[in-house]
């Protein structure tokens, strides 16, 4: 497996980083002692209230050099990526360079007026010389729990909003992309003060340790299973947590849909990240009466994929028997093998497959596969494959193409998912702008967009009371003034009271209670 846990010869424990495309040992990481797990928290607890105090401006000019250093080491983060993830040169500069550079960008020219809080709005009568406002103040330390199929991407979506907002960031990445990213933790150290991020590198049981040691937050993304556990073990700690886990998204091509650009984009979204992405299409339905032209397309499509270049290896043995399973439970109950179905290496390359003669009850169509498998199915009701659409435990994201582009939009909108496109699917992930999160099984972690810092932020409300008076209206004594002036309140907003007499009572009520204070 890619991230192989080992012990060296000096006893140390160690990390066997292993190239998917080649199943051979390109290196080794060595593996964060237990016992350093607390500490590299604390160390980045006490490095957060400097960095906060650095102020808004400073942490901006900081994380800016970080996008710069960024950028300078691309070369070097796409080669790590093909090492350790298989990825191909092209997806990698896509998906972990450029759509990473929006992200910071995105930040850095909005974080501003995203931190700014609300003043609140108060009645001189009722409160006087009375102000405040909400502002939003870091949580302190995020536990950041990431996965490997996005190593860059998706813990900068949760590091750089976080160190902006004023938090510092202690990190367990996946054992599966350690390499990864300890350069990105590199970078983090030569742009900003000391500790602000910490990673530390391991298994499941550092994972366990990160959240023990008492973080403010836990965002973690990863299996549904594992996913579980991190939400019970959050829980008995009364720490927040975000969670972003599976999907088993689909798309469905009505009969009116632009077929060139359906297939290229729906090829696109199956196999990208040889299919190793919580949003790639794992479910195809497609109008009968283009169903037979669709097909053709997307096989004569597939079929053209070239290994390595366009679609990468599986990233451990154990994902490409879980795709090698898919495939022959539902070969065995009658599915036809239209393209690829085999995986003849290198290391642990699987072919992009196209199914035909799926049913709704296979493994491959109900549970999220996790690889490069396209199931096919046609429909005639436009209504009951909506339904079949939302049958599953997932809601991350839901594709419709179609020419009627506010019927694409209705039929996205009456499903329960996360992210709805018309004409495209899964990008939207890249938006930094964009709120990207699920429903169901798929968890209720927001990253990207304003809703991202719902997790980082805390709001404080700061009021301040100029009013020298010894009485406020609503204190001791409880008195028949009091109760005069708030019967009076009331009765000048209910729905067809007297509004004369409630004025009446209201203005009687408050002379005499100033009065009698």
């Amino acid at each position: 497996m890619a991230g192989l846990l080992q012990v060296d010869p000096g006893g140390r424990q160690v990390i066997a980083c292993i190239d998917p495309r080649t199943a051979q040992q390109v290196a080794t990481v060595a593996v964060t002692p237990l016992d350093q797990v607390a500490p590299a928290v604390q160390a980045a607890r006490d490095a957060q209230g400097v960095w906060h105090d650095l102020g808004l401006k400073r942490r901006r000019w900081a994380v800016a050099d970080l996008h710069q250093a960024f950028l300078a080491k691309a070369d070097h983060i796409v080669g790590i990526l093909a090492e350790e993830c298989g990825r191909p040169a092209g997806e990698a500069w896509t998906s972990e360079i450029v759509a990473n550079h929006d992200l910071f960008s995105w930040w850095l020219a909005h974080i501003d007026d995203l931190l700014m809080g609300d003043p609140l709005t108060l009645s001189p009568v009722n409160y006087p010389k009375k102000s405040g406002r909400i502002q939003l103040d870091p949580v302190g330390v995020v536990g950041l729990i990431s996965p490997w199929n996005l190593p860059v991407a998706i813990p900068l979506r949760t590091i750089i909003p976080a160190l902006l907002a004023g938090n510092s960031v202690a990190w367990k990445c996946s054992e599966h992309s350690p390499r990864t990213a300890a350069l990105i933790a590199e970078l983090c150290a030569q742009t900003l003060p000391p500790d602000v991020v910490r990673l530390v590198q391991g298994g499941g049981a550092q994972g366990q340790a990160l959240i023990d040691a008492g973080v403010d937050v836990v965002l973690f993304t990863g299996s549904v299973r594992t996913g579980r556990s991190v939400n019970v073990r959050c829980a008995e700690r009364l720490i927040p947590c975000g969670l972003e886990l599976g999907g088993k998204d689909a798309a469905v091509v009505l009969a009116d849909a632009n077929l060139d650009r359906a297939v290229e984009g729906i090829c696109w979204a199956a196999f990208g990240l040889a299919g190793q992405n919580c949003a790639a299409v794992e479910r195809c339905y497609v109008d009968a009466r283009v169903y037979e032209d669709f097909v053709d397309r997307v096989v004569a499509r597939t079929e053209k994929l070239r290994p390595l270049l366009d679609v990468g290896p599986l990233i451990t043995p154990a994902q490409l028997q879980r795709v090698q399973a898919h495939v022959a439970d539902a070969v065995a109950q009658g599915a036809v093998v239209r393209a690829g179905g085999g995986a003849p290496g290198p290391g642990w390359y699987h072919q992009p497959t196209v199914l035909t003669g799926v049913s709704d009850d296979m493994p491959v169509m109900r549970e999220e596969t996790f690889g490069p498998v396209l199931p096919i199915a046609p429909f005639e009701d436009l209504n009951a494959v909506m339904a079949r659409v939302d049958g599953t435990a997932f809601g991350l994201t839901t594709s419709i193409w179609t020419r009627d582009l506010d019927l694409g939009q209705a039929l996205g909108l009456g499903l329960d998912c996360g992210v709805v496109t018309v004409n495209n699917h899964a990008f939207t992930g890249a938006l930094p702008m964009a709120a990207w999160g699920g429903t169901k099984d798929t968890g209720h972690g927001v990253t990207n967009s304003r809703f991202a810092l719902y997790h980082l932020v805390r709001a404080r409300t700061v009021l301040v009371d100029a009013l020298q008076q010894p009485h406020e209206m609503w204190w001791f004594p409880y008195n028949e003034a009091l109760e005069r002036l708030s019967g009076g309140l009331v009765e000048l907003v209910r729905q067809g009271g007297a509004r004369l007499p409630g004025a009446r009572a209201a203005l009687t009520g408050f002379i005499s209670r100033w009065k009698d204070l």
